[in-house]
């Protein structure tokens, strides 16, 4: 890779085969937005060049998984199309991202009772999750925690693991990530749509299930709806695109209830706003870029 790129952190490129079908591209060790910008940014370009033999490309944090067919393309020859990729996109000028309005009800009765059931697998039982993430990032209030978790997006860079999940980075420095460890031992139940929190990631349960993430709330709307029940997710199922910017609103429980009175009925629409997103403009200037973008989505 070029020098520019270790100017900004990135280290050298780590291209690995995967069995006989697949290609792991590895761009660093720790999540980073400006990478993930890249790497979603490749693999956009693969899909929009049909990359022969290419099935799909697949972005993670900081890496992306190539799915190929050996007999259309020897892996080599995809290497040396992949890197020259690279070398064409090295700062993305533009990113498809959908700002999304998610309503929560942090401190919810569901997500204590959880945490209750299993205290015993928790550093500290004597406070709630939320309470937790309080002590461990020095805020000294529920609403100053709640009003700093909700003042910036989330950055999705991956969907994965279970249908629905996404992982979400706080798009602030990382000297101001809230940062959490997970449970010493991972709980067999969460809520289905349960709020947590674990490394510097978010995430939203889709389905009910084990997790080891600290719960801090519950989201109103689902992620993940196999059934189609909803509209904005018919023949997508899940919420999630990487590339997403989640923005997190806390509402009280007669919203909430309201909220899941509409999903129930099948007539709930998200609050979605389709945006350019430009990287080079959020490096220089996050805060203001993220206001623009956000008083644009009002008015849209």
């Amino acid at each position: 890779n070029s020098g520019q790129d270790r100017g900004m952190g990135m280290s050298e490129t780590r291209y690995h085969y995967g069995g006989d079908e697949y290609l792991l591209v590895i761009f660093s060790e720790a999540m980073d937005l400006a990478i993930n910008f890249k790497l979603l940014s490749i693999c956009h370009e693969i899909k929009l060049r049909q990359v022969p033999g290419v099935i799909e490309a697949c972005p993670a944090n900081a890496s992306y998984l190539v799915h190929f067919r050996p007999e259309e393309v020897h892996p080599d020859q995809l290497i040396q199309t992949l890197k020259d990729i690279e070398n064409e996109i090295q700062h993305a000028n533009t990113i498809q991202s959908r700002l999304v309005d998610i309503p929560v009800l942090f401190d919810d009765p569901w997500t204590k009772e959880c945490a209750q059931r299993f205290a015993d697998r928790h550093q500290d039982p004597s406070v709630s999750n939320l309470e937790y993430l309080m002590q461990v990032n020095g805020y000294s209030s529920k609403q100053e925690f709640i009003r700093a978790y909700c003042d910036r997006p989330f950055w999705i860079s991956m969907v994965g693991f279970v249908p629905g999940t996404a992982w979400g980075y706080r798009m602030c420095p990382p000297d101001q990530a809230i940062q959490a460890p997970k449970y010493i031992r991972p709980r067999t139940d969460t809520p289905e749509r349960a709020v947590a929190h674990a490394g510097v990631f978010l995430c939203i349960y889709p389905v009910r299930g084990p997790g080891g993430y600290q719960m801090i709330g519950m989201s109103a709307v689902p992620v993940y709806d196999p059934e189609e029940h909803l509209p904005d997710l018919r023949g997508r199922y899940i919420l999630a695109n990487a590339g997403d910017r989640w923005k997190f609103r806390p509402i009280d429980m007669d919203e909430y209830n309201d909220i899941r009175s509409q999903v129930e009925a099948g007539t709930y629409r998200y609050r979605i706003v389709e945006q350019d997103f430009r990287p080079g403009e959020y490096i220089r200037d996050p805060s203001s870029y993220l206001k623009r973008l956000q008083e644009e989505a009002v008015h849209a």
